[in-house]
């Protein structure tokens, strides 16, 4: 137990890549049997999906980059005015009041000049952070594509050896799992897509500058379910505040409450019931521990693992109360 625990926190960033993988994988595996069912080889519908992937990721990039970046470079040209209009503005003088907050921007001014000096370290590790990001989406490309080509032949041969009276337990855990976890993660795509593309029309609607990347990033949110579109609509709602005033600032925030309500009252449980039946409370708490184990990464998976758990342990239940019942009666 020593030597494993050990391994796993020195192998930690391996295991974080591999799991990313096989639920990528176990995703785009459902597209690849749906393939294999319309007469397509294996092989041939790992290409087919494979392909569609990269060109999907390229369209996207070659549409949504350029116009992102211009958004993003007048996003930080016009930062010092949009920090002059919130220093002016009614809410920041009744919060200097309270917090002396005038005082800390200050004291931050006075110690930008040694800040920029020292910045080397934090840019050189910026980038490694970048190069680091880089080669991760690369290795877990790789794997990806290995797992859906070895993958299957890999489940096979370790069912092949588990005992013949288990093996039927283990297969339809397996294939509960299967469902469960590639279920949620197609799922969480059409919601992550559909909050990009709902949030980013009201933006434009809204004259909310830089609606794009913005709208990008509230999609983004709800990769972390009920915590991550709640911190982002907050903040876009603050920007819309700063940059077009009260009113606007205030209909992003009737938005966001309104499609906070709709996504968690209507578009998730449509998309996920057929999947993955968790208590919300459960995927709450889980959220919190293993986000705060794992950061943000914890907090994306955290559903389907506790998926996974839960179909484990009511495997468990179930044998167990056979076994019970299998007892003489006294």
């Amino acid at each position: 137990m020593l030597a494993i625990v050990s391994a796993v926190m020195r192998a930690e960033v391996a295991i974080a890549l591999i799991a990313a993988a096989v639920m990528i994988a176990v995703a785009l595996d459902h597209l690849v049997r749906l393939l294999q069912r319309r007469g397509v080889g294996r092989m041939g519908a790992v290409a087919i999906v494979s392909g569609g992937v990269l060109v999907v990721v390229t369209a996207c990039g070659f549409l949504l980059i350029p116009p992102v970046v211009d958004q993003g470079r007048e996003l930080i040209v016009n930062a010092p005015r949009f920090a002059r209009v919130a220093l002016a503005s009614s809410v920041f003088r009744t919060l200097d009041t309270k917090f002396h907050l005038a005082r800390h921007l200050v004291d931050f001014e006075h110690r930008l000049p040694e800040m920029i000096e020292g910045a080397a370290t934090p840019i050189l590790s910026a980038m490694g952070g970048v190069l680091t990001g880089a080669g991760a989406a690369v290795t877990i490309t790789v794997l990806v594509v290995f797992m859906l080509i070895f993958g299957e032949r890999l489940v096979a041969a370790a069912l092949a050896d588990a005992r013949p009276e288990r093996r039927p337990v283990y297969e339809d855990m397996l294939g509960k799992m299967y469902q469960s976890v590639g279920g949620y993660l197609g799922g969480l795509m059409l919601i992550c897509t559909i909050n990009a593309g709902l949030t980013t029309s009201f933006l434009a609607i809204d004259r909310v500058p830089f609606f794009l990347p913005l709208g990008i990033a509230s999609g983004l949110s709800s990769m972390v379910p009920y915590a991550g579109p709640l911190v982002m609509g907050t903040t876009i709602s603050i920007v819309a505040l700063f940059t077009e005033g009260l009113w606007h600032g205030l209909a992003a925030g009737i938005w966001f409450v309104f499609y906070g309500m709709l996504e968690g009252n209507v578009i998730g449980p449509l998309v996920f019931r057929r999947t993955v039946h968790v208590n919300p409370l459960v995927v709450t708490l889980s959220i919190l521990v293993l986000g705060e184990i794992g950061g943000i990464m914890g907090a994306i998976v955290a559903v389907p693992v506790v998926a996974v758990l839960q179909i484990i342990l009511r495997e468990l239940r179930r044998i167990r109360r056979q076994a019970l019942a299998a007892l003489p009666k006294p």
